[in-house]
């Protein structure tokens, strides 16, 4: 008799999820970049506006794999979110033609590191997709459409979000977005 077919196994579903939001994104003309998970101080905090007395920079959030305090060169740690990506974007595009750089439309997905208390809320990774648009004429209303249409493509037509006002130290204006319970 033929032996029996072993079931075929599947992709995880957070790679599920990546997948579609790599497609959802790439019909509105966004490309994926992706960055290294391993930052110095300067890129993860410092070019990000983030002030050395920010709770994010302390021992308890941040996995440092040189000391912070030795004075021995730049630190270098696992990154707490994938912002560092955005610089060494926009660096690398803008140096392709400095005296006209394209604009850049890109998501920048990865694993992010925060030393944390593990429960069934946070680990000590995650992984953060952020989007990143530069050029001229793009105003925060355009954020807000993009934003709109990919919760719409992402979750059904009939999703509905809403913006709120929020600071974070490298951006302004700045918002934090909550998309309805699409299963609710």
């Amino acid at each position: 008799l033929p032996g029996r077919p072993l079931a075929r196994g599947r992709l995880h579903p957070t790679n599920q999820t990546l997948r579609q939001i790599y497609q959802v994104f790439a019909e509105m003309g966004f490309q994926v970049y992706r960055a290294r998970d391993v930052e110095s101080d300067e890129f993860n905090f410092q070019l990000l506006n983030i002030p050395p007395h920010h709770p994010a920079r302390e021992m308890q959030d941040t996995f440092y794999l040189t000391d912070p305090h030795s004075g021995a060169g730049d630190t270098v740690l696992l990154r707490t979110h994938t912002s560092p990506g955005q610089i060494r974007a926009m660096r690398e595009f803008s140096s392709q033609s400095p005296d006209n750089p394209p604009p850049i439309r890109l998501v920048l997905p990865g694993m992010c590191y925060r030393y944390e208390q593990v429960s069934a809320r946070y680990e000590t990774q995650f992984t953060q997709v952020e989007g990143l648009a530069v050029g001229e004429n793009i105003t925060f209303s355009d954020l807000k459409g993009t934003i709109n249409d990919f919760a719409r493509r992402m979750f059904g037509q009939n999703v509905r979000s809403r913006f709120r006002a929020s600071h974070f130290p490298f951006t302004e204006p700045s918002a934090e977005v909550d998309i309805e319970c699409f299963l609710c």
